[in-house]
């Protein structure tokens, strides 16, 4: 039984799944928090261009 058990605790197999896991989860909040914010810088420029050409179209009329 004290075989097993030390076997069991020499493998880490399990413990590199793990690591590579978190590593995974913290690139995908990484790039999902970089994504949320170049969205609302876009959103903002848009929205400012989208505002100068309606004005543009306003003085055309």
């Amino acid at each position: 039984m004290s075989k097993i058990f030390a076997r069991f605790m020499k493998d880490e197999s399990g413990a590199t799944a793990i690591e590579y896991g978190l590593i995974a989860a913290l690139i995908s909040v990484a790039l999902i928090a970089g994504a949320t914010t170049l969205g609302g810088a876009l959103n903002n420029t848009f929205s400012g261009i989208s505002t100068k050409m309606n004005a543009a179209q306003q003085t055309y009329k």
